[in-house]
């Protein structure tokens, strides 16, 4: 029982000691859990759902067909490793920018800004986390799948977080450690950088460029609100933002192409990855041409079914 809870209790009738005693504990098991809750929470689980799972792909694309044991042990070391080195990026990402994250709506109520959350906890909990990733690839994986995994970090945390305030390249910064799970993936087979793996990196590079400008769009107001210089909130007029999702719309669509070429899908997959390009380019185009949000919103979406869609065809045809 906490303090506060002995001082509660003390001013309780005698009649009502008693009970309060056996309600106690009740009142500490959801504190618990609801600390529990704010320490997931710093790890940012949905943005690192996708790590997981584009590192799964890359691993699945470099694997030999029918898995043995000892393949899906490594898998899991691979998949469980990664997570915690993004689970740390991701709170020291928070612990840096805990003071613009409570200017914004959107962010104000997360564990540090709310100060459910001290920062040296939060400091502790990231460096813990970070740590243990990397020495667990580096000794269940091997080293080269542990230094992308810390390359990914330290990018992330030291270059694209403060850069956010400085400029709007930010975002093309940003979506290096983004594209390099899907390379641990297939270094954790392969202990090699393989054209394939550059490959992939490139799918998941060109796919965040209108896919983040997107998110940028609709969040524009929060993000000038924190001081961060994304694209749209310094390109007032929307031009350049318009132009860099077409062009790097278009450049998606011969990038998707590429896994065709160095041997890692068939012709199946080609058609799709077509069609599916032209079909993201349609909404890049009208978020371009219109400038609205209600458009960017729909790019978003189409931006988040489009990925999970083109990896699925590639592992389903890969060669």
């Amino acid at each position: 029982m906490n303090t506060a809870a002995a001082t509660e209790l003390l001013d309780l009738p005698d009649e009502e000691v008693g009970n309060a005693v056996i309600a106690a504990p009740l009142a500490v098991a959801p504190q618990r859990a609801s600390r529990a809750r704010d320490l997931y929470e710093l790890t940012k689980p949905r943005m690192n759902f996708l790590v997981v799972v584009t590192t799964m792909v890359g691993y699945f694309m470099a694997a030999p067909k029918g898995l043995g044991a000892g393949e899906w042990a490594r898998l899991f070391h691979t998949l469980l490793g990664t997570a915690l080195t993004a689970a740390g990026a991701s709170v020291l990402n928070q612990y840096i920018e805990r003071a613009y994250d409570a200017l914004m709506p959107r962010t104000a109520n997360r564990p540090l800004p709310a100060g459910r959350v001290g920062p040296l906890e939060a400091l502790a909990l990231g460096v813990g986390l970070a740590v243990t990733g990397t020495l667990y690839l580096t000794f269940l994986v091997n080293p080269l799948t542990a230094a992308l995994g810390a390359f990914t970090l330290v990018s992330y945390v030291f270059l694209y977080t403060p850069m956010k305030r400085w400029t709007s390249l930010c975002t093309l910064v940003g979506a290096v450690p983004g594209a390099v799970p899907p390379m641990m993936g297939w270094t954790a087979v392969h202990n090699s950088l393989d054209v394939q793996a550059w490959a992939l990196f490139a799918i998941l590079f060109f796919w965040q460029m209108p896919h983040f400008l997107a998110i940028a769009i609709l969040f524009k107001d929060d993000y000038a609100a924190g001081g961060f210089k994304m694209l749209p909130v310094v390109d007032r007029d929307g031009v350049a933002t318009s132009r860099q999702i077409v062009l790097y719309s278009v450049a998606l669509i011969p990038v998707t192409l590429m896994p065709v070429y160095v041997g890692l899908c068939g012709q199946a997959y080609f058609a799709v990855a077509l069609m599916l390009g032209l079909a993201f380019l349609t909404f890049g185009v009208s978020c371009a041409t219109t400038k609205l949000r209600s458009d960017a919103r729909k790019l978003f979406f189409a931006s988040i079914i489009y990925l999970p869609a083109l990896l699925g065809v590639m592992m389903l045809d890969r060669g």
